[in-house]
């Protein structure tokens, strides 16, 4: 698990690689990240936006931006923690993701950004 503090908020994510969605011999790869976000902070906020870049092994890379996270823009009072699992596919058996939460606090309506901590995704016979 890789995490990171920014503002108060904690992100922390895994990685699994998905074999059974996955093509090798088609170049189509598919890994589930698992991210937790923790409100460390004295006030409440909301998570707006996601901005991710996605970088896959054979030097492509590609943004994605938009609305919430799968769908949700979820509130988190001081201590509590967020969770949801997505997905990325790859046409290459690694790479990696990172990028920035849009948060607000509610009290006053201050909108700041949140870093995503980079992390990578690899296919397991990659490490051996």
């Amino acid at each position: 698990m890789i995490s990171a503090v920014t503002d108060g908020v904690k992100v922390s994510v895994m990685t699994e690689y998905q074999p059974e969605y996955s093509s090798p011999y088609q170049a189509h790869f598919v890994f589930t990240y698992r991210i937790t976000i923790e409100n460390k902070g004295t006030s409440t906020i909301q998570l707006l936006r996601r901005h991710w870049i996605i970088y896959d092994g054979n030097g492509m890379a590609r943004e994605v931006e938009g609305e919430g996270v799968v769908g949700q823009q979820p509130i988190l009072e001081p201590g509590e923690t967020h969770e949801y699992v997505s997905g990325c596919n790859l046409r290459s058996s690694l790479g990696k993701m990172g990028g920035t939460y849009l948060m607000e606090r509610i009290i006053d309506g201050k909108q700041f950004r949140v870093n995503i901590p980079e992390f990578t995704m690899v296919v397991p016979y990659r490490l051996n």
